[in-house]
C-alpha cells in the first residue's frame, strides 16, 4: 500500500476522475465553527459547504471533535481532506475540502472557544445526536453529570451547550453579534429544543446573558436525511487504490441526500439554497412527511420483512409481493393522509424513496431498522391512523405492518430472544402469553397505553388490527406472504 497521504500538496496528483473542489481553498475564511465532526457531518452538511465555497469562500469549517481525539488524528494531516464515496450503481469519489480546520475539544478547548468568538465566524452547527443536547423530557437536564460539571466550570466546559454559551459569553464581552446556532441532528424541534436548553443554562449563569441571547440569538430548526454506512477498512482499501494515496477517514454514503433550513439566521448565513438546501418556515412539516413516507415503510419493511426471513431493505425491495405492497402503502394510505408542507411534491417523493431502499449498494439491515419499535411505531404509523380514521378513510393496509410489529414481538419472545427496546420486559410479557387468536393476542398489546392509548379505545382501530393481525396467521413466510397479496 502506499505511504503518500491525501493532503494539499497531493491533492492536485488525484487522478482525473477523482471530484475536487473547485474553488481555491486558500482563498476561505472560516465562518462555521461544527461540533461533532462524525462521519454525517462530513458526508453531509460539509458537502453542501463545499459547493457553497464555490459561490462564496465566506464559510470554510472549522470542525470539531468534542470526545474523541481520532477524527483530529485522521484529519489534520490531510489538511481537513477526506474523501466521500457515493454508493449506487455507478459509485463516485469526490475529496471534500470544507473543513479548513481540525480541533480535538478535549486538548484544544481554548483553541475551539477563540474560534467561536472569532468575528468572521457567524454560523456553529451540531451533529452531536440527542444525548448530546443533555436533555430529560425535551428540557435540559440539570442533573447530567456534564451540565453540572460545565456550571461549576464554566470556563472549562465539556457539553456542547456549554461551549456555546461560554462562546457565546465571550462574543458579547467582545462587543460581538451573536452566532446563528443550527442542530442538524434528528430529534423534532431541534432549534426550539436547543434554544431553550441554552437560554435555561445561560440563565443560571448570567441573567443578563441570557437575555442577550434570548433577544439576539438565532436557533433555526432543520431536517437531514441521508443514510451514511460506517467508514470500513474496504472503504479504506478501495479509496486508497483510486486516489493512490492514503486517506485515514474516508465517508460513504447513498446518493440521495436531503437539508431543510428554516430562515431564522441572526448574522447572516450562507447561499445555502445555491447548493441545494430547502429554506422552508415549515420544518415541522418537512419532518412529518419524513416521518410518514420513508420511516413508516422503513418499519414495514423491516417487521414484515424479518418475518419472511428476509435481512436488508434492498433484499426487502427485490421481493415482489413486499415491494408491491410497500409502493401502494406509501401511494394510496399514506400520502393522503400527509399534510405536505407548500411546494412539497410528495408523490416525487415517494418515488425518490423507493428508488433509495432499492439501492444494492447501501446494504441497510432490517433487524437494524426493527429496534425501539415502541418508540417508532407511533410517530411514524399510528398518526397517520388517526388522521385517516378523522377523515374516514380505511386503515386496514396501514394497520398491517403494525400487526406485522405484534407478530415479530410474539416471535422473539417464544423463542426467548430480548428485543432492542427501552420497553422490552413489558412487550416481551404479553409476546411469551399469546395464543395465536387474533381477539386476545391484539387485545393484549393494545392494552399497553404507553404505545396505543388514545387509538386504542377506538373500535374502528381495534378491528382492523384484528383482521390485519389474523391475515399474517402465524407470521410465517409463506402466511405473510399470501396476507400481502
Amino acid at each position: 500500500m502506499t505511504e503518500r497521504r491525501l493532503n494539499a500538496a497531493t491533492l492536485a496528483t488525484l487522478p482525473p476522475d477523482i471530484q475536487r473542489p473547485n474553488y481555491d481553498r486558500a482563498a476561505t475564511k472560516i465562518g462555521i465553527v461544527h461540533l461533532g465532526l462524525g462521519a454525517f457531518h462530513r458526508a453531509h452538511q460539509a458537502v453542501y459547504v463545499d459547493d457553497v465555497l464555490a459561490h462564496d469562500p465566506d464559510w470554510a469549517i472549522c470542525g470539531v471533535s468534542l470526545n474523541s481525539l481520532d477524527v483530529r488524528d485522521a484529519l489534520a494531516p490531510q489538511d481537513g481532506l477526506y474523501t466521500l464515496a457515493l454508493l449506487g450503481e455507478q459509485p463516485t469519489l469526490r475529496v471534500i475540502g470544507a473543513i479548513r480546520e481540525v480541533f480535538a475539544a478535549r486538548e484544544e478547548r481554548e483553541r475551539v472557544l477563540g474560534r467561536m468568538s472569532d468575528v468572521d465566524v457567524r454560523l456553529v452547527t451540531l451533529t452531536v445526536t440527542e444525548k448530546g443536547y443533555c436533555l430529560s423530557g425535551g428540557e435540559l437536564d440539570f442533573d447530567h453529570p456534564d451540565i453540572a460539571h460545565d456550571l461549576a466550570n464554566p470556563r472549562t466546559p465539556v457539553s456542547a451547550i456549554g461551549y456555546l454559551v461560554e462562546g457565546l459569553r465571550r462574543r458579547k464581552a467582545q462587543r460581538l453579534p451573536p452566532y446563528t446556532v443550527l442542530s442538524c441532528d434528528n430529534l423534532p424541534d431541534n432549534g426550539g429544543k436547543l434554544r431553550r436548553a441554552v437560554v435555561a443554562y445561560a440563565q443560571r449563569l448570567d441573567h443578563d446573558l441570557a437575555c442577550w441571547i434570548a433577544e439576539n440569538g438565532a436557533f433555526p430548526r432543520s431536517m437531514v436525511d441521508s443514510i451514511t454506512p460506517a467508514t470500513d477498512d474496504a472503504l479504506r482499501e478501495r479509496v486508497c487504490d483510486a486516489l493512490g494515496c492514503v486517506d485515514a477517514w474516508p465517508v460513504q454514503r447513498e446518493a440521495y441526500t436531503q437539508w431543510v433550513v428554516e430562515d431564522a439566521f441572526c448574522n447572516g448565513r450562507p447561499p445555502l439554497e445555491r447548493a441545494g438546501v430547502t429554506m422552508s418556515d415549515d420544518i415541522a412539516g418537512y419532518d412529518r412527511a419524513k416521518l410518514r413516507l420513508l420511516n413508516a415503510p422503513h418499519s414495514a419493511l423491516a417487521y414484515l420483512g424479518s418475518l419472511m426471513g428476509i435481512e436488508t431493505v434492498a433484499q426487502a425491495m427485490g421481493t415482489p409481493v413486499l415491494a408491491a405492497f410497500v409502493e401502494r402503502l406509501m401511494h394510496d394510505a399514506i400520502v393522503p393522509n400527509v399534510a405536505a408542507p407548500r411546494g412539497f411534491d410528495a408523490p416525487r417523493y415517494v418515488d425518490a424513496i423507493l428508488e433509495r431502499f432499492r439501492n444494492p449498494a447501501i446494504q441497510h439491515r432490517l433487524s437494524q431498522i426493527a429496534w425501539d419499535g415502541s418508540q417508532k411505531i407511533p410517530v411514524r404509523l399510528l398518526g397517520t391512523i388517526a388522521d385517516a380514521l378523522a377523515a374516514g378513510r380505511p386503515i386496514g393496509r396501514l394497520c398491517l405492518p403494525i400487526a406485522g410489529w405484534l407478530h415479530f414481538v410474539r416471535r422473539q419472545a417464544r423463542n426467548g430472544v430480548a428485543l432492542s427496546d427501552p420497553m422490552n420486559d413489558v412487550l416481551s410479557q404479553v409476546g411469551r402469553r399469546t395464543t395465536g387468536d387474533a381477539t386476545h393476542d391484539v387485545d393484549a398489546f393494545l392494552a399497553i397505553d404507553a404505545v396505543f392509548a388514545p387509538l386504542s379505545a377506538d373500535a374502528r382501530f381495534v378491528a382492523a388490527m384484528r383482521s390485519a393481525y389474523a391475515a399474517l396467521g402465524d407470521g410465517s413466510p409463506d402466511a405473510v406472504g399470501a396476507a400481502l397479496l
